[in-house]
């Protein structure tokens, strides 16, 4: 049986095109218009494997997915980087100085926030999803509308693009991740990246105690990302992601870690894509 993978938003959205490049194929997707949607779909059995984005390199982590991933016990099986083009557009024949109102994803309007400051007159809204914006315009036949989106997307839902590649910096990427409920299996793949998550002590030194051990055991810190505990005031849970070449210096660097901390999950082994 083909996967089904579930993704935010639809056909022709960021995490579209990530299943696309990920699993090299015409994938299956499940259409999900949240991140909380995607999870339950995961949780339920709907799909197999789903493409959540974490970070972007302009407008950073992604909090709200790195709870889900932990609340839910999923397993992060993958990651993927693409370079996020974002584009300006709306039913054809129209001009910007006619637009009144730009829908699209919150993420993607921060990326292009300098954009829009050339653009006072329109009134930025954020929505549920790039893709299904362009598509409601489509639908719609909209006017003095646009939606920020992807060029597939434009295309896909027969849009004229006003404004190519709007985004602040031209160098931004998102890292998505590919996540499922099970952890992934070798299968003969490369293992050489991990996602951790871990608690503290509240006393003096504990993070760079495990900092120390990260070092001493060669495992190459390329992610750290802390959330607080809502239920224990000015306390700190940490997300990290490592690196290394040698399994078995991670798994001997995980036992020591177990021990030093209130607590260690394990995310997901995988490769790494960078």
């Amino acid at each position: 049986m083909d996967k089904i993978i579930a993704i935010q938003g639809v056909q022709g959205s960021f995490h579209h095109l990530v299943a696309q490049e990920y699993y090299h194929q015409e994938v299956e997707v499940l259409e999900c218009m949240s991140f909380a949607e995607l999870t339950k779909s995961l949780l339920k059995g709907e799909a197999n494997e789903g493409v959540m984005a974490i970070e972007n390199s302009i407008a950073g982590s992604i909090l709200p997915n790195y709870a889900l991933i932990d609340e839910n016990n999923l397993k992060v099986v993958g990651e993927h980087y693409i370079p996020i083009d974002m584009n300006f557009m709306a039913m054809p024949g129209q001009k910007i100085e006619n637009i009144k109102k730009v829908y699209s994803h919150p993420m993607a309007l921060l990326q292009c926030k300098e954009f829009f400051k050339k653009y006072p007159h329109i009134k930025l809204i954020e929505d549920s999803d790039t893709a299904e914006v362009a598509r409601r315009i489509s639908e719609k036949g909209s006017t003095k509308v646009a939606a920020v989106a992807s060029k597939a997307a434009a295309q896909l839902f027969g849009l004229e693009i006003l404004a190519e590649s709007i985004h602040t910096k031209k160098s931004n990427a998102t890292r998505f991740l590919i996540i499922s409920t099970k952890k992934k299996e070798p299968n003969g793949d490369k293992i050489d990246k991990a996602s951790l998550k871990f608690e503290l002590e509240s006393k003096r030194g504990s993070l760079v105690s495990v900092l120390n051990i990260l070092r001493d055991f060669n495992l190459d810190m390329t992610k750290i990302q802390s959330m607080p505990i809502i239920e224990f005031p000015w306390k700190y849970s940490f997300f990290i992601d490592v690196i290394f070449e040698n399994y078995s210096e991670f798994q001997k660097a995980m036992d020591i870690l177990e021990v030093m901390t209130e607590r260690l999950t394990i995310l997901g082994t995988y490769k790494n894509s960078l």
